[in-house]
């Protein structure tokens, strides 16, 4: 009771956030993206549906009710979303020079696989409980849309077996390397892991430039856009330190031209000796 003699009136209750049922898709999208989280950072053999409802905050058959097939299918949803944010890393707009635009398709890739190591380890290694036919194609469409974005930014048509072989090695390579950057704690820095994938990119084509007519023709329209300043022009001065003291590597005309010419005079000499000595006719002075 108050002083009038009357009750206090009652606190007024704080409003309750209006709860919206999720769409079914709604629904999904919300699974799948607990489920990345968990993926991320632990193999997949280490999550359970438990996990997934918990970080989802839903019961666990609600989880069955979306994904039937359990855990399988619930990795297989979760790297193929994966996988479309993966592929886009690569989609980089076709102006400036190559090496700007693979750097910045890295710098997208490295940060992914910083954000889901764990998970990008299990992806690539293989192995795990929940790997399928199905979650292997998967992996192998995001190596293929990596090449042919690559291809697209060499601007070539119909790309001969070399070209696509090496782009194809280099992706692989990229793969490798980002694997053994996380195996050694994400050292070097990202950047350097970063300007080193360049390097190798623009190795691979000027080694494939030297034997394939196409990778050449591709090559010296890439390296008119570079500039001196840029990392392709610190890559060729390098490489052309290291190389200073191998000038003779660039005659192989005169060394095997000599070659030859000590083949031919040993050949002539055989050839006295086999024939004997060359009559030397009498001088008159000599008498019969």
């Amino acid at each position: 009771m108050n002083g009038s003699g009357t009750a206090p009136a009652a606190p007024t209750p704080a409003p309750r956030a209006a709860y919206r049922r999720l769409s079914v898709e709604e629904r999904r999208t919300q699974l799948i993206a607990a489920a990345l989280t968990l993926f991320a950072h632990r193999a997949p053999e280490e999550v359970s549906l438990d996990d997934v409802a918990a970080v989802a905050r839903v019961s666990r058959p609600l989880v069955y009710r979306y994904f039937p097939g359990g855990k399988p299918q619930l990795y297989e949803a979760a790297l193929r979303s994966a996988a479309d944010d993966l592929q886009l890393c690569f989609a980089e707009p076709q102006t400036g020079p190559l090496s700007e635009r693979l750097a910045a398709a890295l710098d997208r890739y490295l940060g992914f696989v910083d954000e889901h190591d764990a998970g990008f380890s299990a992806l690539l290694q293989g192995g795990s409980v929940a790997e399928t036919s199905r979650t292997g194609a998967i992996v192998d469409g995001v190596r293929r849309a990596a090449a042919g974005h690559i291809l697209t930014h060499l601007a070539v048509g119909s790309p001969g077996p070399r070209l696509r072989m090496m782009v194809r090695t280099w992706i692989a390579a990229v793969e490798a390397a980002s694997l053994i950057w996380l195996d050694e704690g994400k050292l070097p820095a990202a950047p350097e892991v970063r300007d080193w994938l360049v390097d190798h990119f623009v190795a691979l084509l000027v080694a494939t430039a030297a034997s394939d007519s196409q990778a050449a023709a591709v090559t010296r329209t890439a390296l008119e856009l570079e500039a001196a300043d840029g990392p392709v022009g610190r890559l060729a001065r390098g490489v052309a330190g290291v190389v200073t003291d191998s000038g003779h590597l660039l005659e192989p005309g005169a060394a095997g031209g000599n070659h030859e010419d000590d083949e031919d005079h040993q050949g002539h000499e055989a050839h006295e000796d086999a024939a004997g000595p060359e009559a030397v006719p009498p001088s008159p002075a000599d008498g019969p």
